[in-house]
């Protein structure tokens, strides 16, 4: 699976070993995530749900438990984000960044089909999309509920009442592009996909969850490319560091399970030191990108 940061100008996906290289990065520009976007589309209700049913039937009754937290994380998080990207789209600053946003927003429509989908076929849920949804709803935590019902749409209102404010729209891709999909989404990818590939389970949801992340790694792609170029103004470059301040220990409540130990828990079989070391490593690698000391948001906070 490719890091955000192997998104060159060309498209060519590479490995980046030296740290210290990073903030010379060349980055896609919204054109070329666009083009990229044309090249890479892909279609939810093509994908085969038969060997998921079987599997889900037969899997053991704590083991359905611990995936039904993480998959209600991923559909709700994909509705609560398909609706509240409005904001954003309206504040473009260019036809190529206008046009790259329209195609996030579908994307992010199509990963909440790939999910409904996925209740209603895998887990035998009846009724509307709505219904799925709220029986989802029922297991998330309360950082979560925060996150996603309280900050995302504040922020967002706050584009859609005024698209030029510039700092609303640095705070806005902040939360959404370096949180919610560079530190919790892709990071939740990756291990369950992981887990679900090792298991030999869930065929249909691994391959959905493939394409998913590839979408997911184009759009934070264009988080990191627009961050930077604003950070060159050194007070949008403080506003980063402190949204990030402000949002990274709400964001390390969202990966707790709900009634778990918030010092010492484990998701699926992996531990919280595994989760949170891979999410919030990648989260400085990119941070080291678009020209921020990681180190310098604990003074920020």
């Amino acid at each position: 699976m490719p890091s955000l940061l192997d998104l060159t100008s060309q498209g060519d996906v590479g490995t980046i070993s030296d740290e210290s290289k990073l903030s010379s990065v060349t980055l896609m520009d919204p054109q070329q995530l666009y083009e990229l976007w044309e090249r890479q589309n892909w279609q939810s209700h093509t994908i085969d749900f038969s060997q998921d049913q079987r599997d889900w039937a037969t899997m053991p009754v704590e083991l359905r438990e611990q995936m039904s937290w993480n998959l209600s994380s991923f559909f709700v998080g994909e509705e609560r984000v398909t609706t509240q990207f409005s904001g954003l789209v309206m504040a473009y600053e260019t036809q190529s960044e206008e046009a790259f946003l329209t195609t996030q927003q579908v994307d992010e429509a199509r990963h909440a089909q790939h999910f409904n989908r996925f209740y209603e076929q895998v887990l035998g849920i009846d009724g509307t999309f709505e219904d799925r949804l709220q029986q989802a709803r029922r297991n998330l935590n309360p950082a979560f509920i925060e996150m996603f019902d309280g900050v995302l749409v504040d922020w967002g209102r706050r584009l859609i009442e005024s698209p030029h404010d510039m700092e609303a729209k640095v705070d806005f891709v902040t939360l959404y592009h370096m949180i919610i999909e560079g530190t919790l989404a892709l990071t939740g990818q990756w291990f369950l996909t992981d887990y679900m590939e090792r298991m030999s389970i869930l065929p249909g949801w691994v391959e959905g969850f493939k394409l998913i992340s590839q979408d997911e790694h184009r759009h934070v792609a264009y988080g990191t490319w627009f961050l930077r170029e604003k950070a060159a103004d050194p007070a949008l470059r403080r506003r980063i560091a402190e949204c990030l301040a402000e949002l990274i220990p709400l964001a390390a409540g969202v990966l707790v399970p709900p009634g778990a130990d918030p010092d010492d828990y484990a998701i699926l079989d992996y531990t919280m030191e595994e989760t949170n070391t891979f999410a919030f490593n990648a989260l400085n690698r990119r941070l080291k990108v678009i020209g921020i000391d990681p180190a310098a948001l604990a003074a920020a906070a």
